[in-house]
């Protein structure tokens, strides 16, 4: 058998706590509470996971108690966040590489959802393991409505909302997505930094927000996709991916917002710059 495992859980004083700390208490996993009592002033962070800053007392936890990993939630519970036990944030993209794995191994030959803004190391590694990769738009509704249509197992976005249809029920619940990990971890002798150590180092962006006008926004992503389909391959399920030979850049309107949503990814730094400078100055271009 393997050691218990020790798992810290950041709240941040949202409903996250409420459902996961008892429940990975029962499935005999240590627990290291962090602001498990909700308390909707949020007097310590935010409750948002994809935000660096509202992970650090997460981190600093895991370092201090010699944890396995850290789970944290967004205020409702339906977004997740992960820390592995270096202290290491494990963003959307790269948690969904370690779920659909396990989700292959019982499942081959799954279609498995992500949306625009995900790495191509997650496409590339659930077709590499006998998986079907779609790339879908971004947004819950649409996700859901996408794995029904196709009968998806799995489906993951950055924001850390996980949909498993695989013994569940097909939306995006944090305290089971967090119950997946930590049954993933017990049972390999593994540490959770070790399961993710063989993908490709690559570097990416952060999503990168610029103001544009609400009438404006969609048809410069139109002209982008346009221009930019002279030269390279463009996806354009949501917004305009412009695929380069070592990388890609993403131009999306925001749904909700007067902005768009720009983000890059390349196989080196020097490749992500170049990628970034030469879209990111057609996007400016055309805004002004």
């Amino acid at each position: 058998g393997r050691k218990k495992l020790k798992v810290v859980v950041d709240a941040g004083n949202g409903m996250g706590g409420v459902t996961a700390v008892p429940l990975y208490r029962a499935l005999g996993y240590e627990v290291v509470e962090l602001f498990t009592e909700p308390d909707s002033n949020f007097p310590n962070h935010h409750p948002d996971p994809t935000v660096v800053e509202n992970l650090q007392d997460a981190i600093k936890a895991v370092k201090e108690t010699g944890a396995d990993l850290a789970i944290a939630f967004d205020g409702d519970g339906d977004r997740i966040g992960v820390v592995d036990e270096t202290g290491r944030i494990i963003w959307g993209d790269e948690l969904m590489v370690l779920l659909s794995r396990a989700v292959l191994r019982d499942k081959p030959n799954s279609t498995i959802i992500a949306e625009v803004k995900c790495s191509q190391n997650l496409f590339d590694d659930i077709e590499s393991r006998g998986g079907t990769p779609l790339m879908w738009k971004a947004g819950h509704s649409l996700i859901k409505a996408k794995m029904k249509e196709t009968g998806a197992a799995l489906a993951g976005e950055m924001s850390g909302h996980i949909f498993f249809a695989d013994r569940f029920y097909g939306f995006d619940d944090a305290t089971y997505a967090g119950a997946r990990v930590l049954e993933i971890l017990s049972n390999t002798d593994k540490t959770l930094s070790e399961l993710l150590a063989d993908l490709p180092e690559t570097f990416s962006t952060p999503e990168l927000r610029v103001d544009c006008a609400d009438e404006r926004k969609f048809a410069i992503v139109e002209k982008i996709a346009e221009e930019f389909s002279q030269t390279n391959k463009v996806i354009t399920i949501d917004g305009a991916r412009i695929l380069f030979e070592n990388g890609w850049g993403l131009v999306r309107a925001s749904n909700t917002q007067a902005i768009l949503v720009l983000r890059f990814e390349a196989d080196t730094e020097e490749n992500l710059r170049a990628i970034q400078e030469k879209v990111e100055a057609r996007v400016t271009e055309m805004i002004s």
